[in-house]
């Protein structure tokens, strides 16, 4: 999905109605911040907010995620690379999951051999110091890559007004966490929660 196109096309069909940000959100029930967000290519618009999103512009929720007005000729076609885009998104993050659990399990077991190593053989105290300052910086530079792959892949899905976000790196490496969950604060509600990692923005 182009975001940049789509947030110009909200932005566009927005003005043609006449619609100030603020009064979009209203009628949406959402901030104006998340509007903003989504003009300026940052984030689609949730799922739940396609629809009467659409209403509200007069356009089919394909022009939408096509970023432009869509021919009759040419709206099964379109409706296509959507849906192959959809897919396509999906399984990139997925990847990058993946991709994230390996690179952790490669750290740790490259730094795992060597604090074995200097705990075990006998060398010289700058030598084992040494080592061991390897196996944190290969162990971190790991961990660093996976928590970047991660948190790009897919996006957050508050549970209480279902608004996805992708966090700042900040609260992502602050905020607890369980295998599929990550306490944050969503940027639509306000609310911190422990909030769902989906595949899909």
């Amino acid at each position: 999905m182009n975001q940049d196109k789509i947030g110009k096309f909200i932005a566009k069909e927005r003005k043609a109605k006449g619609f100030t940000q603020r009064q979009l959100a209203e009628r949406l029930n959402i901030s104006d911040k998340t509007i903003s967000k989504w003009e300026c290519g940052k984030g689609l618009p949730e799922v739940m907010f396609m629809l009467p999103l659409c209403e509200i512009l007069e356009i089919s929720v394909n022009e939408l995620l096509s970023g432009e007005r869509v021919s009759e000729e040419d709206y099964q076609k379109k409706a296509e690379e959507n849906m192959m885009n959809l897919v396509r998104e999906k399984e990139e993050s997925r990847k990058k999951i993946i991709l994230s659990v390996i690179v952790v399990a490669m750290g740790l077991m490259a730094a795992f051999p060597l604090v074995i190593a200097a705990q075990m053989l006998e060398m010289p105290v700058a030598a084992r110091v040494t080592l061991l300052v390897i196996a944190m910086i290969v162990l971190f530079t790991g961990i660093g890559v996976a928590c970047v792959l991660d948190r790009d892949a897919g996006a957050f899905e508050c549970p209480g007004c279902r608004s996805r976000f992708v966090p700042e790196m900040g609260a992502y490496l602050m905020g607890p966490h369980t295998i599929t969950k990550r306490k944050l604060k969503c940027p639509n509600c306000g609310k911190v929660s422990y909030c769902r990692h989906v595949l899909s923005k």
